[in-house]
């Protein structure tokens, strides 16, 4: 064990744990205790550990793993594919980090697009990562490209504007959460927000799609896990918020 863990580069404790969890099994133990560990097993901690890099949890991972239809060989591809995306994603950074250092020492001159041009792709790609085929799925390609496509042509005025409507949204939920009516004045000073953080990226609105989403924050536990973070119960009442909003629109 001492020696897988060395050549994976953990800790004999996290080999440990990850056979009490359930996620990796040595192929025996000896008679003196000691685990070891063959050769499927090592090609399991790489995939293991690949998943771990692109940021799964352990209990996601386990489910991935342990499937009767995972395929290593279509797993590696898939982190081959994952980890080019994330080399783009960094010369992207880099290319803008050498842009600016450029325009500081005067040889060129950035548009506020390209200043915020890596940031923002960025954040095309992990959304397209985490919830891009729901979002295809439920709303279609068209609304999902133009959204994309919204967010690329930002100006800087723009995204920082956007970003301070979703810190008042919070600021106004919280707020409605102590009084607990999701029909107040804080709360639906919250899902008016929404609605303008919403169309920022739309580029329209519809009451409809708006009161759809806020239920998906519900019914999908990582949009639930990116709201309650800020506090417990916020997706469930920025839902039921939106929903009183949408209503007066019909």
């Amino acid at each position: 064990m001492q020696k897988l863990a060395k050549l994976a580069g953990i800790s004999a404790r996290t080999l440990r744990y990850y056979d009490e969890f359930g996620i990796l099994k040595p192929a025996r133990i000896n008679s003196s205790g000691y685990r070891i560990y063959g050769r499927p097993e090592v090609d399991l901690l790489q995939q293991i550990l690949f998943y771990r890099e692109l940021g799964l949890s352990l209990e996601n991972i386990k489910a991935i793993v342990t499937s009767p239809s995972f395929d290593g060989t279509k797993a590696l591809r898939t982190h081959h594919g994952r980890l080019l995306a994330k080399r783009e994603q960094l010369d992207r950074l880099i290319s803008n980090v050498e842009k600016t250092l450029a325009e500081r020492e005067g040889r060129i001159t950035m548009s506020d697009t390209e200043k915020f041009e890596g940031f923002k792709q960025k954040m095309i790609e992990d959304n397209e990562q985490a919830y891009g085929k729901e979002a295809r799925g439920k709303y279609g390609d068209e609304a999902v490209n133009r959204s994309n496509k919204q967010l690329m042509n930002m100006t800087e005025e723009q995204y920082s504007a956007v970003q301070k409507i979703e810190e008042d949204m919070f600021a106004s939920l919280a707020e409605g959460m102590k009084t607990g009516d999701s029909a107040g004045e804080a709360a639906q000073r919250a899902a008016d927000l929404h609605r303008q953080w919403l169309t920022f990226f739309w580029g329209s609105y519809s009451p409809e799609a708006h009161a759809g989403v806020a239920q998906m924050y519900v019914d999908d536990e990582r949009f639930t896990a990116y709201y309650d973070k800020r506090g417990a119960g916020l997706a469930r009442f920025l839902r039921d918020a939106v929903h009183a909003y949408t209503a007066k629109s019909n």
